[in-house]
């Protein structure tokens, strides 16, 4: 009995287990059906930040979903995601139309210059703003279904047209020799607000390189009475699209503008090289002027300190002679003073001398003379050795003694010649 109940009881167990899987196989069924479900009838859906998303429900109704994050879009929805920028670049040498951050790549671009009709190769970027208003997105959307097919039909014409009509307002000499920003500004105008409706004119002009005249042609913008550029209505602006920059980074010139510029920097390179050495030459003229005109200067303030010298020196000289002049006639004057003094005290002595002389007759003086010459013979005669009287006498004598007589003789002579009275008056 206790067999049977057990057997019994594995029975119920089993077949519990089966039921139980089999309802965790039809949840799986089920869960995985539901998966499908969602994941093709999907009512919500994303939006990423930077861009926006046309969405197209089942009943035909569109809308744009601009916010980023989760929205409704409904049960069998379509959705074509758009970037909220849409950046043309023309900087590779091939096209490459996946779009990448943005950007689809329409290679670089070739323009003429409408002045000397040359050509060069472009590269830039031009960034779009696709609209904020849903209607026009939703036209936009319609009209092209994706952004590749916004740019090769819309947007990459638009900016090849733009930058033609901006290479025809000048000639490649103009655009490198100062014109690279004239052609930017003409063609971010132009992208913005529409493109320039153009005339042309032709023109005789004198070329100084190959120094003769050439015609060449003038394109210019066509104005209103109002002085208004005439535009033609922008491709762009039906759906509201704008720009929000452009830039022109490079313009490859054909090889017949680059030996032209070739030419034209080798000419204005000598020029240069002329004008430099003549500024060099100028400033070395100007240089040895100021030099010469320094050492002129240098030499005159040499001389004027040589003759301030010799003034000076004459000066002191003259300064010194007139104190020379002052004390001699200082001098002079105490010598005339001194000879005087002198002449006074001689008159008073020689007048003293001759009231003494007229006194007593200068005897005192002739006294002395007659005593020195009577000093003088006697001496002389006492060293006479001779006879003082010859030995033969002849006549008759009056017996005087002679020695006695020359004596007496020499003292009366003596005696007259001065005048020398012996008596006593």
């Amino acid at each position: 009995m206790k067999q049977t109940n057990q057997i019994l009881n594995n029975l119920k167990k089993q077949n519990q287990n089966k039921m139980e899987n089999k309802s965790s196989i039809i949840k799986v069924v089920l869960g995985a059906v539901a998966l499908i479900v969602l994941l093709f009838i999907n009512p919500l859906s994303y939006n990423d930040a930077g861009e926006r998303t046309v969405v197209e429900q089942f009943d035909g109704k569109q809308f744009v979903q601009y916010a980023p994050g989760v929205y409704y879009a409904g049960f069998f929805a379509k959705e074509r995601p758009w970037p909220n920028q849409i950046s043309v670049s023309y900087q590779a040498d091939a096209p490459d139309l996946d779009l990448r951050d943005g950007t689809i790549e329409i290679g670089k671009q070739t323009i003429r210059f409408g002045g000397d009709a040359t050509s060069a190769m472009v590269s830039g970027i031009v960034q779009y703003i696709l609209p904020m208003d849903e209607k026009e997105m939703i036209e936009m959307h319609n009209a092209h279904r994706t952004p590749q097919s916004l740019v090769q039909k819309r947007l990459a014409p638009y900016t090849k047209e733009c930058l033609q009509s901006s290479a025809q307002l000048m000639s490649s000499e103009v655009h490198y020799s100062g014109g690279r920003a004239q052609m930017a500004q003409d063609f971010s105008d132009q992208l913005k607000n529409g493109v320039f409706i153009l005339k042309t004119v032709d023109k005789v002009v004198y070329d100084t390189l190959e120094k003769e005249n050439k015609r060449i042609y003038e394109t210019n913008p066509l104005t209103d009475k109002n002085g208004n550029i005439k535009r033609k209505v922008s491709s762009i602006k039906e759906y509201g699209v704008t720009v929000a920059d452009a830039a022109i980074t490079d313009v490859d010139y054909e090889e017949r503008v680059d030996n032209m510029l070739a030419k034209k920097i080798d000419a204005s390179t000598k020029a240069s090289v002329a004008k430099q050495e003549l500024l060099t030459a100028q400033q070395q003229q100007l240089t040895a002027k100021a030099k010469g005109e320094q050492k002129l200067v240098e030499i005159e303030y040499q001389q004027k300190q040589e003759q301030t010298k010799q003034v000076v020196a004459a000066q002191t000289k003259v300064e010194v002679a007139k104190q020379d002049m002052e004390q001699q006639r200082i001098a002079a004057q105490a010598a005339d003073l001194e000879a005087r003094k002198i002449k006074t005290l001689a008159d008073a002595e020689a007048y003293a001398k001759q009231r003494v002389m007229a006194a007593d007759g200068a005897l005192d003086k002739k006294l002395a003379a007659y005593q020195n010459v009577q000093k003088y013979w006697s001496e002389a005669f006492a060293k006479y050795q001779g006879n003082m009287v010859p030995y033969y006498q002849s006549g008759g004598s009056n017996g005087g003694n002679g020695g006695i007589n020359f004596m007496e003789l020499m003292g009366a002579k003596a005696a007259k010649d001065l005048s020398l009275e012996l008596r006593n008056k």
